[in-house]
């Protein structure tokens, strides 16, 4: 349709803006070195609960200013000196306008649909209006559109489906981003310096909710008995608390919505680092990262144990999901059928955990544990990678 060619992926947004440039005929710039241009990784932790259903969500954080949707984009392609075209507005057809005449001109486009009203997630009503993350839209037929989440078959949506997800939050309404900009030479070796950078910078930062600290507080919420957010007291009643574990173990794998702890994609990004600037040190960090990358897969285990049969179907079922979303159409009568199971065993165990006390306890025990091993060993590497001289 547009010479559109799918790529998979797995950070959203480095996904997506590769494919983009590649599209309009940069070259060279993987989503790995994307992502640590953008700066990378991050950190932060927050613990939801909703009194209208009972839920508790756990919101944890891996990719640098995690909590500002779109920022990443805007310094990746700032340090890259590559020009993009924003537009925003508040109406909706001004934006669905704006979107038909992209496509017209071949255009593909970045947008940030809410993902309940997308469709392709098959998320409860619950759900509605709590946003999502980038795609792209690269083409429109039939009254269904063309979209790029990582799938590696073709995957469409309602075009008035579509619109109305991207006009659902406010904070990101219509947005819109377009490559504006002839293929040329980028300075890539500098963009890569600015990128390293910016994540030593930004996870050296004491905050404890966004930079390292924030691993180190929530390893000490899992058995404090005193705090308001503390986990033996949220969850005192066990409502809540196996949607909580699964957001974990979801947030931290990639068989989730967003690619899971991002750790294996930076230390991608430093060996390409390594080879584009000529520092072997960094490569040597990619393998301290993939280390710690193992660390956070040995904490999902932890947090959601395979050994309860309620909480390993509940993970094969938000894998199966996630499959169904990668196979595109295909993929959807699968994707449904998977998702209407899933939110209903999780509804069937919200107000009651599928263990007793001392199997929750032991839980928090050993996740707590292991997050304030990850700080200690997180803070360590990032202190290691600002040793090493870059030029």
């Amino acid at each position: 349709m547009t010479g559109w060619t799918l790529r998979g992926g797995t950070d959203p947004d480095s996904a997506n803006l590769a494919a983009l440039l590649a599209h309009r005929g940069f070259e060279g710039l993987s989503e790995a070195l994307l992502f640590g241009i953008g700066g990378g990784i991050g950190a932060g932790y927050i613990l939801f609960q909703f009194s209208h259903d009972g839920g508790r969500v756990v919101g944890v954080g891996f990719d640098n200013t995690w909590q500002y949707l779109g920022r990443r984009v805007d310094r990746t392609v700032e340090r890259l000196g590559i020009a993009v075209d924003r537009h925003r507005t508040a109406g909706g057809a001004g934006a669905a306008k704006r979107l038909t005449a992209e496509l017209e001109r071949g255009r593909p486009c970045l947008v940030w649909p809410d993902r309940y009203h997308v469709g392709y997630w098959h998320l409860p009503e619950a759900l509605d209006g709590f946003g999502g993350h980038s795609i792209v839209v690269y083409g429109e037929s039939g009254g269904r559109v063309l979209v790029d989440d990582r799938n590696l078959a073709p995957l469409t949506v309602d075009r008035a489906d579509l619109d109305r997800a991207r006009a659902r939050v406010g904070t990101f309404r219509n947005a819109l981003l377009v490559v504006d900009d002839e293929p040329r030479e980028v300075d890539v070796r500098n963009a890569v310096r600015a990128g390293l950078a910016d994540v030593v910078e930004h996870l050296g930062r004491p905050s404890d909710s966004f930079g390292l600290p924030a691993w180190r507080k929530w390893g000490r919420m899992m058995t404090d008995e005193r705090a308001a957010k503390a986990w033996p007291r949220v969850f005192a009643d066990g409502v809540g608390l196996t949607g909580a574990l699964l957001s974990v173990w979801e947030g931290v794998e990639p068989a989730g919505m967003t690619g899971g702890n991002l750790r294996p994609l930076f230390a991608d990004f430093l060996d390409e680092a390594a080879a584009l600037l000529d520092v072997p040190a960094l490569a040597d960090e990619a393998v301290r990262w993939r280390g710690i990358a193992e660390r956070w897969h040995e904490l999902a285990e932890v947090a959601l144990p395979a050994d309860v049969p309620v909480l390993a179907r509940l993970r094969e079922l938000t894998a199966a999901v996630a499959n169904g979303v990668a196979r595109g159409d295909e993929g959807a009568e699968d994707r449904a059928t998977a998702a209407a199971e899933l939110w209903e065993l999780r509804a069937a165990h919200t107000a009651e955990p599928p263990f007793d006390g001392a199997a929750t306890g032991e839980v928090f025990r050993r996740t707590g544990a292991a997050l304030l091993g990850l700080h200690a060993a997180e803070t360590a590497a990032i202190s290691a990678l600002a040793e090493v001289r870059v030029g």
